[in-house]
């Protein structure tokens, strides 16, 4: 509509029953619309539900075992592991220490290795195994594919 006055864009967005909504104040002279701005908070809140129905939320789940896990125990970890992978969750895994284990860190590394050459085809190793406190802790992520 061009440039226009103040009061003149106001008496024409009252003729037609509309809000006049500035739409970019730092221009210069700044740009407004006249547009039904209920009409249109309400659309924007409608669009916003859409994009949040649509997002998936990553939970973590965990797993702790010991650096001396029996082979059975192991493979229930790498079931369940591999169930949280399937559903699209990451799963933090935990070797937890306890008095002198600590020593055989080795162990708890190979463990973990095993664990995530297990789970290889649905899910990746996101964060290598890193001893934090008395605690070594490897991240598995889901793959993108899976």
């Amino acid at each position: 509509m061009g440039i226009l006055s103040l009061r003149a864009a106001l008496e024409m967005a009252q003729e037609r029953h509309v809000d006049l909504v500035e739409v970019s104040p730092t221009a210069r002279p700044p740009v407004c619309r006249l547009m039904d701005y209920g009409k249109y908070k309400y659309e924007q809140a409608k669009r916003d539900r859409e994009s949040r129905k649509k997002q998936k939320v990553v939970s973590i789940k965990e797993l702790k075992m010991r650096p001396g896990i029996d082979e059975h125990d192991f493979d229930v970890k790498v079931k369940s592991a591999h169930r949280f992978l399937a559903e699209g969750d990451k799963v933090k895994c935990t070797i937890v220490f306890r008095g002198r284990e600590i020593v055989h860190a080795s162990l708890a590394q190979a463990t973990l290795k095993r664990l995530a050459e297990a789970t290889s085809e649905v899910g990746m190793v996101e964060r290598v195994p890193r001893v934090e406190g008395r605690a070594m802790i490897m991240i598995l992520a889901p793959k993108k594919g899976a």
